[in-house]
């Protein structure tokens, strides 16, 4: 079971989900390229060494290493396109997908409406170049990350501090969102022109307390023009639902895979 963050977090955010899986499952939780202690890159004019591709070939060679040729991934937030883009390009290694509170990035910016600009303008902030918003952010980095400590354990929470204090780190996680204006889209729009599809069982769980439902409906049906079997629901909790509501999130994953696997023992497709 691979378990991947999205931002501004590191694995860290599994702190609480990881261990109530652990008993039926391997559990891997790594820092993803940019993030956390992991590498940082150079970059290019197409942000390529931060694609979600290159994420994904990442996280397979990651799980190939560790002795897992096949594995279910989960992925929040940014993860999430993470572990999209991973059982895209990787069907024969990803068993299960499991995205939280996210789209493929095409859906989300295909979708945009001014509303959606005024509330995530985040995104455009963090994707531009002409005035690089690293260094805004590391002028003071707790007063633009203003999570607190409430949900968080106090080795999490010092996880997370050093990573958004490091200037690096942000540069690396501001060169993902540009990624996703570009050549992330890109690689989704030539999947759907493809006729490719994800073909793994997946589990779609979005925040009940966040807006994903409430700007885009409901999620299920935008994640079955990319899925041949997909199934959903909300999870009661803020945006960091792992950290809000970790064992609504690890019950989740677990009746899941449990369920998938009793299904694939019976021969059931």
């Amino acid at each position: 079971m691979l378990l991947l963050h999205g931002h501004p977090r590191t694995h860290a955010t599994w702190h609480k989900v990881a261990p109530a899986l652990a008993d039926e499952f391997r559990v891997v939780c790594p820092d993803l390229r940019g993030y956390g202690k992991s590498s940082k890159p150079q970059t290019d004019a197409d942000h390529t060494p931060y694609s979600k591709r290159a994420m994904a070939r990442d996280m397979v060679n990651l799980m190939r290493a560790l002795g897992h040729e096949k594995f279910a991934v989960a992925g929040h937030d940014r993860g999430a396109l993470v572990a999209f883009r991973t059982a895209m390009d990787h069907p024969e290694a990803v068993t299960a997908l499991i995205p939280m509170d996210g789209l493929p990035v095409v859906e989300h910016l295909e979708r945009c409406d001014a509303r959606f600009a005024a509330e995530w303008w985040h995104w455009w902030f963090f994707g531009q170049t002409d005035k690089p918003a690293e260094r805004i952010i590391s002028a003071d980095p707790d007063a633009w990350y203003t999570a607190t400590d409430e949900h968080m354990a106090p080795e999490a929470w010092d996880d997370f501090r050093e990573a958004i204090h490091d200037p690096a780190t942000v540069h690396g996680m501001l060169e993902e969102y540009r990624a996703g204006l570009g050549i992330d889209r890109r690689h989704d729009e030539d999947d759907r022109r493809a006729g490719r599809r994800v073909r793994c069982p997946t589990l779609v769980l979005w925040s009940s307390k966040d807006d994903l439902e409430d700007l885009y409906g409901d999620p299920v049906r935008i994640w079955a023009d990319w899925a041949d079997d997909v199934r959903g629901h909300s999870i009661d909790s803020g945006h960091h639902m792992a950290e809000e509501a970790p064992e609504l999130v690890a019950d989740a994953i677990r009746t899941f895979l449990n369920e998938r696997v009793r299904r694939t023992s019976s021969g059931a497709t």
